[in-house]
């Protein structure tokens, strides 16, 4: 009887450990990304001053309307910029938490099969099939989840790899289009 309790007081214990780091993991994320909002309204502000003060010392229109390209391509890229962050963060927060749901299945599968094993010792004569019908559905739903995970994972990595990819040539197709309309000579 001790034995279930401790174990039951371990298990509530790791869950509030558990749910304190995703709290923490959680506000660390709005944290990050409260600093970038800050930072891109920061950034936006001083660009526009600077844009304002630029065009109010233009005579031409031509160079009026190369400023603007030149701005739209620059904001454009920043824009690709911006969205590479935020990606980061979420894809940060999201490895983060996968890691904190495993590491809780695991401990919770220690558990189950501990709880088996001593279900055993103390299991009646004849109650051996029922005991191993039930460690083997532990096995295969801990090799399910390892399975889901693993599956996971190299969907996250792949999707990872491809944001990555996208947003690199965006920013190049974004540098080449601002060389192209660039001032004319």
């Amino acid at each position: 009887m001790t034995t279930s309790n401790e174990q039951f007081a371990k298990l509530s214990a790791n869950g509030f450990e558990a749910a304190f780091r995703v709290a923490q993991i959680t506000l660390d994320s709005a944290e990050r990304f409260a600093k970038l909002s800050l930072e891109l309204s920061k950034q936006t502000l001083e660009e526009n001053v600077k844009l304002a003060r630029e065009l109010g010392s233009v005579k031409d229109p031509q160079e009026a309307l190369s400023r603007v390209n030149k701005l739209a391509a620059q904001n454009l890229e920043q824009a690709v910029a911006n969205s590479r962050n935020v990606y980061d963060i979420v894809s940060q927060t999201q490895t983060e938490l996968s890691k904190v749901a495993e590491s809780n299945i695991a401990d919770l599968n220690k558990t189950l099969i501990g709880n088996v094993e001593a279900l055993t010792k103390n299991a009646p004569a004849g109650s051996e099939a029922a005991v191993n019908a039930l460690k083997s559905g532990l096995a295969a739903s801990a090799a399910a989840f390892s399975t889901l995970s693993k599956a996971g994972q190299q969907v996250a990595e792949f999707a990872d790899s491809s944001v990555k990819a996208a947003t690199s040539a965006t920013a190049d197709a974004v540098k080449a289009a601002a060389k192209r309309t660039g001032p004319a000579a």
